[in-house]
């Protein structure tokens, strides 16, 4: 699908809509905007006669409506205090002893401090909106956070989220399931992962059991287990809450696990457009020189297809790449049997706690068993045009391909 970005601002779409008397929830104009004023954020500040004012801007009217309105009229704690963090922050990166200087009995922040105060007040907004369209789209039940207190940066502007394979026209990623198991209880002799000629991947706790190289064959819609079936777990979707971060090191955006992880649990799986390998190819090219590294081979079997997830794609978006990852690779079958498009499934290697940062190795060297047929089905595209590695990690190979 192509998608054409509008051209008019926020600003310009908000004071259309009240020129026409037009309601739009998506850009902040809804009946109770229309009828009444509510503080969105606060822009500037100034003192005047002994009084302090803040310049207003208006939720739902452009910036062209904002007004100087005395602190005594503000009744938003949360906004006031967002206000003083920002300018403190600021001060404090640059280094400046003083927010505020005297000119004729007016005392003002500096014009640098103001436009930073309102950069971070718009990023705060864009950055909650991606929040919420990201939990009204994602599939499973736990939250998805965002934070950024390293820069301005705001949401990536060209990322459309998904939470399965987007195949390209030609690619069919349903097909080879024709039956199910019929296991009253998983697993049974009969049950898929036999039916495969494979052991079932999990113990009687729900956590991985098999060494990395081997697939995953989970029961379909076919079988007759229900959803609590012991051999449902990825098709399930993530069970931790988890937060986009912003790196604070030139490593961009990065995910972290609001709860402790045990090891061999399933985290997330990796999912994006899936093209063939000629256009692997070509798009390859291009991302080389961005630096970027979201092509992600399906040759568990071939390497007919590639997983591209530059624009389409979930929380496994934003994982970066440690030489020391606490993620592993996993191929899984479970509606599709076809051995050259497996679903990529992220399996902890070890405990991590609340808070950590969630990687994986973009080559999956020393961590697989590399005498396996299927070792090399398990590495991203590899590069042309070798890109520094800023894991940080003891024994960090210094670059990621």
């Amino acid at each position: 699908a192509w998608y054409v970005p509008c051209l008019a601002s926020l600003e310009t779409l908000q004071e259309l809509c009240r020129k026409e008397n037009l309601r739009c929830k998506s850009i902040g104009i809804t009946n109770r905007s229309l009828k009444r004023y509510e503080v969105e954020y606060l822009c500037d500040y100034k003192v005047e006669e002994g009084t302090e004012y803040y310049l207003v801007k208006w939720k739902g009217w452009p910036e062209s409506s904002n007004t100087w309105e005395p602190q005594k009229n503000l009744k938003c704690p949360v906004l006031l205090q967002n206000f003083l963090t920002d300018k403190n922050e600021y001060l404090s990166r640059v280094r400046e002893g003083k927010a505020l200087k005297v000119r004729n009995h007016v005392k003002a922040l500096k014009p640098a401090v103001a436009d930073y105060i309102v950069k971070k007040a718009k990023q705060r907004i864009a950055l909650q909106r991606w929040k919420e369209e990201l939990n009204r789209k994602k599939n499973h039940k736990a939250m998805i956070l965002v934070e950024n207190t390293v820069d301005l940066e705001g949401p990536p502007i060209d990322f459309y989220y998904i939470n399965e394979y987007k195949p390209a026209p030609g690619i069919n990623v349903l097909n080879g399931i024709t039956t199910g198991c019929e296991c009253a209880d998983c697993p049974a002799e009969k049950c898929c992962p036999k039916e495969a000629g494979f052991i079932l991947a999990y113990n009687k706790r729900k956590k991985l059991k098999i060494q990395p190289g081997l697939p995953i064959y989970e029961c379909n819609s076919f079988c007759r287990c229900g959803p609590d079936c012991l051999n449902r777990i990825v098709q399930k979707g993530t069970p931790y809450s988890l937060c986009i971060f912003r790196t604070n090191n030139g490593r961009g955006w990065g995910v972290k696990t609001l709860q402790k992880i045990k090891t061999n649990s399933f985290v997330m799986e990796y999912v994006g457009e899936v093209i063939t390998s000629e256009e692997a190819e070509r798009r390859g090219q291009l991302y080389d020189n961005q630096g970027n590294t979201y092509l992600f081979d399906l040759d568990y079997d071939s390497d007919e297809f590639t997983v591209d997830a530059a624009r389409y794609g979930n929380v496994s978006h934003f994982v970066n790449h440690s030489c020391d990852p606490n993620l592993q690779v996993f191929n899984v079958f479970i509606d599709n049997l076809d051995l050259r498009l497996p679903r990529i499934a992220l399996f902890s290697t070890r405990t991590i706690k609340a808070g950590e940062e969630l990687t994986f190795d973009y080559q999956m060297k020393g961590s697989i068993d590399l005498t396996s047929d299927s070792a090399d089905g398990l590495s991203p595209s590899k590069k042309r045009i070798r890109t520094v590695c800023k894991c940080g990690a003891v024994c960090c190979r210094g670059y990621l391909n």
